[in-house]
Order: C-alpha cells, then structure tokens, then sequence
C-alpha cells in the first residue's frame, strides 16, 4: 500500500475498496475477470494522469490503465497496485474544416460515432459501441470501414502521451517519430494515451448494412471466399458462425441449429447489387439488408456481446480460407461449446494491406483474413468445458494459420504469443521499450519486456 501522501493534483480523485464508484472504476466488460486494485486514479485531464503515474512509482506500486475495460483477455484492470481510470477522459473536439477529431483517451466507439456522425463523418473503428478507442488504435482496430480506411491506428494523426516517468509527450510523424511508430500497434506498453487525434472521413449519415443467414454449409463459406476475392473495398462482410438463439426472430425449428451470418457494411445506401450474391447461395432463414443509419450498424453486434457475461478469445492470422481451413470449421462449428459463442473471419485486405507492415508495429497486413473464436457463457460452472472446446479449434486451426495474430484478440493465457503478433517488428518494440519504459512501469498489457524475454 502507499506510504507517501498523494499530491496535490490527485486531491479528490483517489478511491479506495469501499468508496463509491470503487467498484465502477474497476469494472471489466469481460466477467472471467473480478480485478481488485488497491487504489484507483479516476482521471479527468492528462496532469492527473502524470500525477498519477508519479505516485504509483514513488510508492513502488504496479499501474493498470482502464479506458474503456473492453480487453478480452482482462489486462486493463491488475489485482493490487494502483489503477488509471481514464473513463472519465471522454472530451471530444471534431474539426470539420481539417477533417479530424481529438478524443481524450477514455471515449468509446459509440461516443466518437455519435460526434463525428453529426457532420456525415466518421473512422475506422470496431463494430462494438463500448470498445475504447485509445485501446483499439494502440493494438489495431478494425472495423467496417478498414478496407476503404485502413486500421484505426493508420487513421492517427497525432498522439498525448504520459510516459514512464510522468512525462508528457506529444507525438506524430514529426515529433517523437520512434514513440509514434511503437504506439500504432505497440498497445500500451510505451505510456498512457491521454489524447488522440484522427482522421475523419465522409461516411453515412446511412449505409447498406445487415445480415444474411443460412444454415451452416461449408460449401458456403468457400462461396463467400470467392465472393470477397471481387468485393469493393467499400464493402465489408464477416462470415459469422453460431448457433441460432432461442428467440422470436427466428423460426422455432432452426433455434439451436448452425447457422452463417454474412453480416455486412456498404458505405452506398443504394449499393444493393453487390450485396446480390450473398442472397443467391440458397434459401437464408433471415434476410436483412436494407439502409441504414451508420451509428446504428456500428452498435449492432453490442446485444449479442453484453458486459458481465464470461468470454475466451482465440485467433489466428490466416492466407486464406483454404479447403483445409473449411473442413476444420466444418468440423467444430456444429460441437460448438457456449451459448454465445461466435467464430468468424475478418477479411484484411484493402487499404490494410496495402501499408507497409514495417510502416507501423502492426505486423499483420500480408494476412488475407483474421479468424476468431470468441466463446460466451455465462455459468462459471462450464468455464473448462467450453474453454475445451474453443482451444481444441485454435489447435486445430494453428496449421493453417500465417504464424501472426492481431494482438487484441489474444486471451489471458497467451502472452507466449505476443512476438507472434509483432513478427519482423518485435525486435524493434524491444528496443524501443527499453529507451521509453526500461523498468517496464507498464506492464498490464499485452507486454513487451525491455529485455526482449
């Protein structure tokens, strides 16, 4: 516990086990995960947050940073220590005339949507509203929009950061060049992002956008691959696999049954003819595709991934979805564990791939598709089992797969992994690491040590 008395510029904003919003501050979207820090730091502007990180290393505490809690794999908040929530950070500036936005580090997808949406534009970002944008753009962020954008962090313009020894820095192509490389992909190993500022683009106020269903057939995923091969990249489309709920949207025999959603993204409302060929490959148990408003698409998976349910993340780059990789997910798609769990492919391609993989950490831009297995339930009582299950499919799977994974999407217990999802740019990262954070302060991450092991 703390042996010094906090400065000045924390006055009012500590809270210990007990406090009101104690709790609140160290709540995590994924409900594996019951973190309990010694103290939390609710943030409001960047001096606090250097504060902060000045406290915590005067008292020999370890940090977590919380923007939104969103992480998979539960790093945002640490058992003990001291805990950065930036949540209250949520200012947001769009400048129409420069097409840009500045965001403080705390603000959501569905905060910057409805922001920037109020002048017909917008980023590429996640399709879930709650997901934090500085967390998203440290690691990647993928979207609907990607393919036409780029990633989320290809969009940043300039970055706030408190580093390891509560300095500010501002940073870009500019100023600081090597920091503002290592953050586009580095996550948050390098210092706490307390402001961004991105790239706006011309985007709704609607889109094309919704879902197309068919009971789960192989021979349709292999369809969808050749149907992406000759897609614009203005569209986007996830092969979704899961079981089909119980509810009144569906027809009472199909509940429980396999099925592939082709959910989708056109940035033309009109631009129905390239949607066409996902309706004819057979008789869907749900059409529907139809205009619509872009804020509203981009909160359209937020249902089906509540916070407080249990989640285990799984991934793999993949070239392609071969014959080999469709027989696998013939496979394991009809044993599937979890009455929330979705596998899906996320076609990269499109402005993503055609960067540069040296340009910026993010090492994965030759890959064709990201695959995920992300498995829900609520019982803790089926954690091993469906844990099993999902495991048993990423093995299955590791053949087939570019050795590379985008880093968000790894779980608590795969920080073996994280070289894999740097490749050529780790040894870079590690040197970096060690010239920015040499004692690594930040470790609650995805991490990347100083000594490189």
């Amino acid at each position: 516990m703390p042996v010094s008395n906090p400065p000045a510029r924390l006055a009012g904003i500590l809270l210990e086990p007990g406090d009101a919003d104690f709790d609140a501050a160290r709540s995590l979207w994924n409900g594996r995960f019951d973190r309990r820090p010694d103290l939390s730091a609710r943030c409001s502007q960047t001096a606090e947050v250097a504060a902060a990180v000045d406290y915590a290393r005067a008292n020999g505490m370890r940090l977590s940073v919380r923007g939104a809690g969103h992480s998979y794999a539960g790093k945002s908040v640490a058992d003990g220590g001291l805990l950065i929530d930036l949540s209250p950070m949520d200012r947001i500036s769009v400048d129409t005339e420069s097409r840009t936005v500045t965001l403080q580090g705390g603000v959501t997808c569905g905060q910057l949507d409805a922001a920037t949406q109020r002048h017909r534009l917008a980023t590429s970002l996640p399709t879930v509203s709650s997901v934090g944008v500085a967390g998203a753009a440290l690691g990647g962020g993928t979207g609907y929009l990607g393919r036409r954008y780029g990633l989320t962090l290809d969009n940043v313009v300039s970055a706030e950061v408190v580093t390891a020894d509560a300095r500010v820095v501002s940073t870009s192509v500019d100023k600081e060049p090597d920091l503002f490389w290592a953050l586009r992909g580095g996550g948050g190993n390098f210092g706490i992002v307390t402001e961004l500022t991105l790239r706006l683009h011309e985007v709704g106020p609607r889109v094309l956008a919704g879902q197309i269903i068919y009971p789960f057939d192989r021979e349709l995923l292999l369809r969808f691959r050749d149907f992406m091969a000759e897609a614009p990249d203005e569209l986007q489309c996830y092969p979704f696999m899961f079981r089909v709920p119980p509810i009144d949207a569906f027809p009472p025999e199909t509940h429980g049954v396999p099925v592939i959603d082709f959910v989708l993204c056109h940035h033309d409302p009109e631009a129905d003819d390239f949607v066409q060929p996902l309706r004819e490959l057979g008789q869907p148990i749900l059409d529907a595709v139809a205009p619509a408003p872009y804020t509203q698409v981009q909160q359209t998976f937020d249902a089906n991934l509540p916070a407080g349910q249990r989640y285990y993340s799984k991934a793999h780059d993949v070239e392609a979805i071969s014959d080999g990789v469709a027989d696998i997910v013939a496979e394991f798609v009809p044993q599937m564990k979890g009455a929330f769990t979705a596998a899906y492919f996320d076609p990269l391609g499109g402005a993503i791939g055609r960067v540069d993989p040296a340009a910026t950490a993010f090492a994965g831009r030759n890959a064709g598709f990201s695959f995920h297995t992300l498995a829900g339930w609520m019982d803790a009582d089926d954690d091993e089992s469906v844990i099993e299950w999902a495991s048993a499919f990423h093995q299955a799977m590791r053949p087939h797969s570019t050795g590379g994974v985008y880093v968000n999407l790894l779980a608590d217990d795969e920080n073996d992994r994280v070289p894999d999802a740097y490749g050529a740019n780790y040894s870079r990262l590690v040197t970096l690491k060690r010239a920015w954070d040499p004692e690594n302060v930040f470790t609650s991450n995805y991490n990347i040590p100083p000594t490189g092991t």
